[in-house]
């Protein structure tokens, strides 16, 4: 099993809250709980489709590169 950093923020502009996870995509919810459940489901169905596909799951990156990221020194894969 993989444990994943997930890093919620409050987001003025989309009126909600964001989920990131450095290894994938985010995911928006109205409310912080709605954005966490979002991006489980999102890593979940992705790590799901990996096995199958036969795909590299990526290693847990760590908080530090999630706050890299956050500060806009790197781009998270969505691939």
């Amino acid at each position: 099993p993989h444990n994943y950093a997930i890093e919620i923020i409050s987001s003025d502009e989309d009126e909600g809250f964001i989920a990131v996870v450095p290894e994938f995509r985010v995911a928006f919810g109205e409310a912080e709980e709605e954005a966490l459940r979002e991006v489980k489901v999102a890593v979940s169905l992705w790590l799901e489709a990996a096995r199958e596909e036969g795909r590299v799951i990526p290693e847990p990156a760590g908080r530090e590169r999630l706050r890299d990221i956050l500060a806009g020194k790197g781009a998270a894969s969505g691939s």
